[in-house]
């Protein structure tokens, strides 16, 4: 006891510090779990406007809805930032067939990957099965050459991390279609980087090196790719398919910004991605980002907080098939002189919050890990090393010095949803939504209370 009451007569301001901090935390968890708007904000989102990949009117309805929105919570500048955004189609929907050797037929469950080339018509041809880039490349052209080429590589599903089982399996749908022309296929298809075993095709961005011709790509459902991978097996399989995808000259878009003053011009940013892609309704990627963006910065000026910097909400547009939203958030920033401290992303779904990924130096992660007790009590528990956010990286190239925060969620059911239709407003559990708003908000106050 003797040992117990010096250390406060030593620490009381420390004392003081952890006690008023807990108290404010607490205060936030109980603003957005019983008075929280994350939940219908998210389900305006997703039913009133829809998927909203960049480009589109739905996009442009996006940008409308959240400036609309954080103006109806008077904080303090609400306001556009134009950037520049492709505009891919997918165009008609997507028809694919399988036919065997014995002529058994099966229609697949197939979306164009983002960014592909259509088929000009209808497109036929024998597939080729691999597992890695390395299988494809020493087969050689000579057995590659008019073929097309099937990926399928499945999660490693020994991995706990699932984030980190999908960017084993990445350079599938990133790289495959480079690699299967450079050997003269007439196309690719991929398996899905998806954790489930279903019927719902995954889509996302491929990339076509410049010096490379273009050749259609599309990914299927991983059911899809089990039975076709079982089919080759026994003999010949041609795939059939048509696409109509095509790019179209960039758009003008919008970063959808909200601030709150701060005593001085130092900046944190937080957010998520506006945009989604053309299938499901965006709601776990990035839609429970967006809200619980939103609903952070409202919390704070409803607790009536006086932050010590600028603090600033960021709805970024284009994060997933350009990332022209941080790119040109990042080169203004610079442009007009601001300095940037702290940055803070969640993308990772709408699930339990567990923690926070830590991109900094030692110190940085050490600044961060001293609140592990404080927020253990609210449940979180995980903070460590790690990537902070695509919208937020720009960023960090250009403010290298500056810390930066993912929210790290349970994973766990993520990649079942992403890039999908399965990913709709129904998916989204109400109070873990709220608990990651919650998360933000409270780290944010911490960071502006925190850093210098």
């Amino acid at each position: 006891m003797k040992k117990i009451l010096l250390f406060v007569a030593l620490f009381p301001a420390l004392t003081t510090f952890c006690q008023t901090d807990s108290i404010f935390i607490r205060k936030i968890y109980d603003k957005a779990l019983e008075n929280g708007q994350a939940y219908e904000n998210l389900r305006s989102l997703c039913k009133g406007v829809g998927n909203r990949i960049s480009g589109s009117p739905e996009a442009e309805m996006a940008v409308k809805w959240g400036e609309k929105l954080m103006n109806s919570y008077h904080f303090d500048k609400v306001y556009l930032q134009e950037v520049m955004v492709p505009h891919w189609v997918r165009g008609t929907k997507e028809a694919a067939w399988i036919t065997n050797e014995k002529g058994a037929t099966e229609k697949l469950h197939i979306l164009a990957l983002g960014g592909s080339v259509g088929t000009n018509g209808f497109m036929e041809g024998e597939i080729i099965e691999v597992k890695t880039l390395e299988e494809l490349k020493a087969l050689g052209k000579e057995k590659v050459k008019g073929k097309i080429v099937f990926f399928n590589e499945p999660f490693d599903q020994k991995l706990l991390e699932t984030f980190q089982a999908y960017g084993s399996c990445y350079y599938q749908r990133g790289d495959g279609a480079n690699e299967a022309s450079k050997l003269e296929a007439k196309a690719c298809v991929i398996r899905s980087l998806a954790s489930s075993t279903d019927n719902f095709p995954h889509t996302g961005v491929l990339h076509y090196e410049d010096t490379v011709k273009k050749i259609p790509a599309a990914a299927m459902s991983t059911m899809d790719a089990d039975l076709l991978s079982s089919w080759l097996k026994t003999g010949k399989v041609v795939l059939k398919i048509e696409m109509n995808c095509e790019t179209l000259p960039d758009v003008k878009s919008y970063n959808v910004i909200g601030e709150m003053n701060g005593k001085d011009e130092k900046v944190i940013t937080w957010g998520g991605h506006l945009d989604s892609w053309d299938v499901g309704e965006g709601a776990h990627d990035d839609g429970a980002g967006i809200v619980q963006s939103i609903e952070s910065l409202k919390i704070l000026k409803e607790l009536g907080y006086q932050p010590n910097h600028k603090l600033r909400c960021v709805l970024f547009m284009n994060e997933e098939n350009g990332n022209k939203g941080g790119e040109g958030y990042a080169k203004i920033a610079i442009e007009n002189k601001e300095n940037h401290i702290c940055a803070q992303e969640s993308d990772a779904g709408g699930f339990l919050p567990l923690g926070f990924s830590v991109w900094g130096s030692e110190e940085q992660l050490k600044l961060v890990n001293q609140y592990s007790t404080l927020l253990y009590n609210f449940n979180l528990y995980k903070f460590k090393s790690g990537h902070s956010g695509v919208d937020i990286g720009p960023l960090k190239k250009v403010y290298p010095d500056m810390l930066q925060l993912g929210l790290s969620v349970n994973s766990q059911p993520y990649f079942n949803y992403h890039h999908s239709a399965a990913d709709v407003f129904e998916a989204v559990n109400k109070r873990e939504l709220e608990l990651g708003a919650a998360a933000m908000a409270s780290m944010i106050y911490l960071m502006d209370k925190s850093l210098k």
